[in-house]
């Protein structure tokens, strides 16, 4: 384990040699453990270390420079030190970043949440298994082409010459299958499920296995959907998905960068059903993943984004905050330029519905599991998308697989179509999140 501590006084010493007065220093270090298996055997079986560590120093001008390195003795640091002060003539004249006012606030909570690792060959036994019990459930189901179970441990670290000092572990371990089913006639089908946990020997296999199982079998007898304006039912991972392709509506760097659909002027309007909440909590329960301080040492919380439709919260790095005259989120990323990002998503209502609706009893409505092709099918600038899905045409409970179609949107029109939040969340790796029910979706059937 890094021996925060050492890495301080490293810091501190190098530092006084070279006459630097101000400098912060983030690390993290993960190790992992994966493997891949094909028809029995093992297909790739991996371990590795990785680290990186961004090193700032502010000069007498107070101008920063910014260097990374992945060395932490003392020569490492004393190097990365002296690279950031000759970066520091170089550094931006405007809104020139510095610490965090809450570097040194206290943190709740545990510093270290680890599993012990399982070895290597429970690994492979394990996904063997896995994959052995989802070949043999059914005889349409003919591979998992895409398969992996991995343990990893990262360590994360924050300092400054003010005397801030930060450092935490955690582990986690998780599976994916994706299976591929073929039938005389038709057209391959396929479907994938990850689960994630503590460690090996919680993590949910056999959920997994069930799930992927039924979504699988579920795709076997499909039919294409007409064109059309449907009601949309969204999964949970799928609007999840949807609402971080489109984040740059609560991210105060886009806001300030002019690349997001809103404005500071959008900061307390209504951008959604006034059923819609939605909050940034990196350290709700079902985080498995959890982060206790970002790249800036400032401590992670809870953020209210849209409350009951309202945009009511971005989310912020010191410098955004301090542009904005807010306080620090907790988001930041650090670097040669800072950026910000989510942590955990959850969404949840807490207007009720004048009326509430049903997969039993709806009838022609379409549910969809997963969006596909995020990273071509979405103008986030523009607000709109147009993506290829996996789902099913549901009428009265009864779900008829769709062959092969697109949903198309406006991200903004989206999230004020919304006309149901389910009471009943699900905890996804992304977030915690309902079905969402949304009128008047474009569908594109082929």
């Amino acid at each position: 384990m890094l021996d925060i501590q050492a890495i301080a006084d490293h810091a501190h010493q190098g530092a006084a040699a070279l006459g630097i007065k101000q400098y912060d220093i983030y690390g993290s270090s993960v190790d992992d453990a994966g493997v891949e298996v094909d028809s029995g055997e093992p297909k790739q079986v991996e371990a590795s270390n990785r680290a990186s560590v961004i090193v700032r120093v502010w000069n007498d001008k107070g101008l920063v420079g910014v260097t990374s390195t992945t060395d932490l003795d003392a020569a490492g640091i004393s190097l990365a030190l002296e690279t950031a002060a000759e970066a520091s003539a170089f550094g931006i004249t405007d809104n020139i970043p510095d610490f965090s006012p809450e570097a040194q606030v206290p943190i709740g909570g545990a510093e270290n949440d680890v599993a012990e690792p399982a070895p290597m060959g429970d690994l492979i036994a394990t996904l063997v298994k896995a994959e052995q019990d989802l070949l043999s459930s059914h005889p349409a189901i003919t591979g998992v082409p895409y398969n992996g179970l991995s343990e990893q441990t990262t360590e994360r670290f924050y300092l400054n010459s003010a005397g801030a000092k930060r450092y935490e572990c955690r582990s986690y371990a998780s599976i994916y299958l994706y299976s591929r089913a073929e039938q005389e006639g038709k057209k391959p089908r396929s479907a994938g499920e990850m689960k994630i946990s503590r460690d090996l020997a919680s993590l949910d296999i056999d959920g997994c296995l069930q799930t992927v199982k039924e979504k699988t079998l579920s795709h076997l007898d499909y039919r294409p959907i007409p064109t059309g304006k449907y009601t949309v039912v969204f999964s949970p991972r799928a609007f999840l998905s949807l609402l971080s392709a489109f984040s740059n509506l609560y991210n105060a760097q886009s806001i300030l960068d002019k690349q997001s659909l809103a404005t500071k002027e959008t900061l307390g309007t209504a951008i959604a059903s006034e059923l819609l909440c939605v909050s940034d909590d990196a350290l709700h329960p079902g985080n498995i993943s959890a982060e206790r301080f970002d790249g800036e040492g400032t401590p992670t919380r809870r953020v209210d984004i849209i409350k009951n439709g309202i945009l009511t919260g971005l989310l912020h790095s010191a410098g955004t905050a301090k542009r904005f005259n807010a306080q620090p989120t907790g988001h930041a990323n650090i670097g040669a330029k800072i950026t910000v990002g989510a942590h955990f998503y959850h969404v949840y209502s807490e207007e009720a519905s004048e009326k509430s609706y049903s997969l039993d009893k709806a009838e022609n409505v379409v549910y969809i599991d997963k969006l596909q092709a995020l990273h071509a099918g979405v103008n986030s600038l523009q607000g709109s998308f147009s993506l290829p899905f996996d789902g099913w045409l549901v009428n009265k409970g009864e779900k008829q697989s769709i062959d092969a179609a697109t949903v198309a949107g406006d991200f903004l029109e989206v999230l004020k179509s919304i006309i149901y939040l389910e009471p009943e969340a699900e905890v996804t790796p992304g977030g915690v999140c309902p079905r969402v029910w949304v009128e008047g979706l474009a569908i594109t059937g082929e």
